[in-house]
């Protein structure tokens, strides 16, 4: 009886411990959204502006892209708490988009290979959160690399579903840290909250019923995550 007793208070208190941290991601989350809403605005206002003054189309246009990305970052951000619409889309048009965003942003001493099936592979994701994980993967395995080298993203199917494996050429992990990586706090970085892999996981196995997770690392030679989408 006391063991029972001991157990039930154990799972008691997990179970409030998460709660509890669910209800900080969320506020943390929307506070972020509602924080970034007037900025944004002013941006386009002067954004519009300096179309107006004739000031370069090229540099204004990409000043544009930014801002839709600010937007498109403020949804995500909103998005996390509540359960996201899920729609049929191409993942890799997904994928791909967002890797050639990555691209113009990113050193040009870092290489991206991509390498998917020439068919389209359709899948229920949230694009914007789906794309958040991309980016917060490839971000990372530049940090890893210390901005140079190759990130390979490779889409195909499998029997379990979909898979997609993103590999950097950087530090590699330990495997005592495999699981632990994923953990709110955990960097290996001076600055940072050490939230975006943890983010990426809350995004692909809460919200797409998906898993992430190592498949392979070594030190000094790379890492791989592995993305696992099941097929609707």
């Amino acid at each position: 009886m006391i063991g029972l007793f001991l157990l039930i208070a154990y799972i008691l208190f997990s179970t409030a411990r998460k709660a509890e941290q669910d209800q900080v991601w969320v506020g943390m989350s929307k506070e972020t959204a509602h924080q970034l809403g007037t900025p944004l605005s002013s941006l386009m206002g002067w954004n519009e502006h300096l179309r107006s003054l004739g000031v370069d189309d090229t540099v204004v246009d990409e000043m544009n892209r930014d801002i839709k990305r600010l937007n498109t970052i403020t949804e995500r951000f909103s998005k996390i708490g509540s359960q996201p619409t899920l729609q049929d889309e191409d993942i890799c048009t997904v994928i791909q988009n967002a890797t050639d965003y990555l691209k113009l942003r990113t050193s040009k001493n870092v290489k991206y290979e991509i390498q998917m099936p020439s068919k389209e592979i359709h899948v229920q994701i949230s694009v914007p959160l789906f794309e958040w994980v991309i980016e917060n993967l490839c971000k990372n395995a530049v940090d890893a690399m210390d901005g140079k080298g190759q990130i390979t993203v490779l889409v195909k199917e499998i029997p379990e579903g979909i898979a997609i494996d993103i590999s950097d050429t950087g530090k590699g992990i330990p495997k005592s840290k495999f699981k632990t990586v994923f953990e709110p706090g955990f960097t290996t970085k001076q600055r940072g909250w050490g939230l975006g892999l943890s983010l990426c996981k809350r995004i692909i196995e809460n919200y797409h019923g998906g898993k992430i997770f190592v498949l392979d690392s070594e030190t000094n030679k790379g890492t791989t995550f592995r993305i696992l989408l099941n097929r609707f």
